[in-house]
């Protein structure tokens, strides 16, 4: 994880110059260093070639949206990405969440609430969980704690740190139900909010990815999820 002691470096990518000055300052103040672009291609551009710990991304920017840019994004890095959406737009934050991003957070916001969200993205993509080698069926899934690697029927896939997380949790607790408030307590360091959807769609995208496993991944109806069927660990 970046060393907060240090500061992070981060790429804000949003239109409206004021706020990017005002966001500047803000993280500034709290020991970090912010860049800002105010248009999708050069935000790609920026956030492509330079190492920064986080990309902050607007979804309507001109040039190219914030969307296409995350989906370009993601094809070259795995950054962490926090998409910020019009708090209306509830398409945008499910896109967004589709293509890859880690976290949304709703406009206008409160730059503190920014800087938590930030600071529970980086050490979610930090952290390993584990120095452990999970089986599933076979070998049909395998998951590499340590290095954070995913293998259904012995081919890599690829899952957001976010999708990791939940996939984790949900085989470490095979045959358990886990309600989506500690789901969302354990990887999102937060509650969930009324008509959040955020869940769901991770959900739904991870169990697209581990086909034909993503049958395991079960919704029980008002109390949660369950990983259905027996794992072996191996340290």
């Amino acid at each position: 994880m970046a060393d907060e002691s240090k500061g992070f470096s981060l790429l804000l990518v949003d239109d409206d110059a004021e706020l990017c000055e005002m966001m500047r300052e803000f993280f500034e103040q709290n020991g970090h260093a912010l860049e800002c672009a105010q248009n999708g291609p050069e935000g790609l551009k920026r956030a492509s070639e330079r190492d920064f710990d986080l990309v902050i991304l607007d979804v309507m920017l001109p040039g190219m949206n914030g969307l296409t840019v995350l989906t370009h994004l993601r094809r070259r890095k795995r950054i962490p990405v926090i998409m910020l959406t019009a708090r209306t737009e509830t398409q945008d934050r499910v896109q967004g969440l589709e293509a890859g991003a880690d976290d949304y957070l709703p406009k206008p916001f409160d730059p503190d609430e920014l800087l938590a969200r930030i600071r529970a993205v980086l050490r979610r993509a930090a952290n390993a969980v584990g120095d452990d080698l999970i089986h599933f069926a076979s070998d049909e899934l395998r998951i590499n704690g340590s290095t954070r690697e995913v293998w259904v029927k012995s081919e890599p896939v690829e899952l957001t740190g976010v999708e990791f997380d939940i996939l984790y949790l949900l085989v470490c607790s095979a045959g358990r139900v886990i309600s989506r408030e500690e789901i969302s307590l354990a990887v999102f360091e937060r509650r969930l909010t009324a008509y959040d959807r955020s869940l769901d769609v991770h959900i739904s995208h991870l169990r697209s990815k581990i086909e034909p496993l993503g049958k395991q991944i079960q919704t029980i109806r008002n109390a949660g999820y369950i990983f259905a069927g027996n794992t072996r660990q191996i340290s």
